[in-house]
């Protein structure tokens, strides 16, 4: 398998919303036109689906469908399309590989630690390799630790990869740096591994890191484009950019991410600062403090 074909800049998207009730109000197809169009114009290589910047918890079942559906016309294979399956249940993930499986232009699925029920070494690897071997997509593991309170370790991942060649990438959130220089050294010259932070992509890239999936590229997919662009071939330019972009990728997670990406997008009038339950709007003083930089920094 090519893992050319998943390098590069990826989008995590985002969900614009209509303005109603903050537990069941409409999703905003005409914004997320417009959100899909940016990705598109300046060339982002994927779009990453259902994720929880995409405030996927609190959207319905019908509608991840019906979103990927709309993303995946909308798109038109003008880039690839990656759809998170994952959940902290094995056979409700199954259920979603087979449901997605019948969607043609589906790329690859991302598969996630399951959450709060903490599983063992054995458990994790069961329910990877049951997941992967249940499709013959490609399959990516998104290992952070931080969100889900289990790490997926090192010779579990690499016995994951031995039963299951389409799982091709790992994007290693571990926090730890050691674990992760360890998975780029024992994985195989095909596997994967992508930077998993957008202030950390000049350094993980010169770690032979292959890639970002980036949240803000939602609203500057062209500066992110052309960023990554430079890390990858490690231009000198890169690190002029890195110093330049570095305290806008820390305002980007001032409050819990997509709060403050949605909240720049909805100033600049390209959707609405709309959320669902237990996601809201910024605080005050944090929606000053990151619209003043924004303003400051000519953002």
């Amino acid at each position: 398998m090519n893992t050319q074909n998943f390098s590069w800049l990826w989008t995590a998207l985002i969900t614009p919303f209509l303005e109603g009730n903050w537990i069941d109000n409409d999703i905003d197809y005409i914004a997320l036109k417009w959100v899909l169009k940016q990705q598109i114009e300046w060339w982002v290589d994927w779009i990453l689906l259902l994720w929880t910047t995409w405030e996927n918890p609190t959207l319905t079942q019908y509608e991840w469908v019906k979103l990927v559906e709309y993303a995946i016309d909308k798109v038109n294979k003008k880039a690839k399309i990656m759809v998170n399956v994952w959940t902290y249940s094995t056979k409700k993930s199954l259920k979603n590989i087979e449901k997605y499986d019948k969607i043609a232009w589906i790329d690859a699925y991302l598969l996630v630690n399951p959450y709060y029920n903490k599983p063992t070494q054995t458990g994790l690897y069961l329910h990877f390799s049951t997941l992967a071997k249940a499709t013959k997509r490609p399959v990516f593991i998104y290992n952070i630790k931080w969100r889900t309170w289990v790490n997926l370790e090192t010779d579990t991942l690499l016995k994951i990869i031995d039963e299951c060649p389409n799982v091709i990438w790992v994007k290693e959130a571990s926090s730890d740096l050691n674990q992760m220089k360890e998975v780029i050294e024992k994985t195989p010259d095909y596997f994967t591994v992508l930077c998993w932070d957008d202030s950390l992509t000049y350094d993980l890239i010169k770690l032979w890191w292959h890639w970002i999936i980036s949240v803000a590229s939602n609203w500057f997919p062209k500066k992110i484009k052309k960023y990554v662009d430079l890390c990858l071939t490690w231009d000198k330019e890169a690190k002029e950019k890195k110093e330049k972009h570095s305290e806008l990728f820390k305002m980007i997670f001032i409050q819990t991410n997509p709060i403050p990406i949605k909240t720049y997008l909805a100033s600049k009038w390209i959707i609405k600062e709309e959320f669902r339950l237990p996601m809201c709007k910024m605080d005050k003083k944090e929606k000053k403090e990151f619209l003043d930089f924004i303003k400051d920094n000519n953002y």
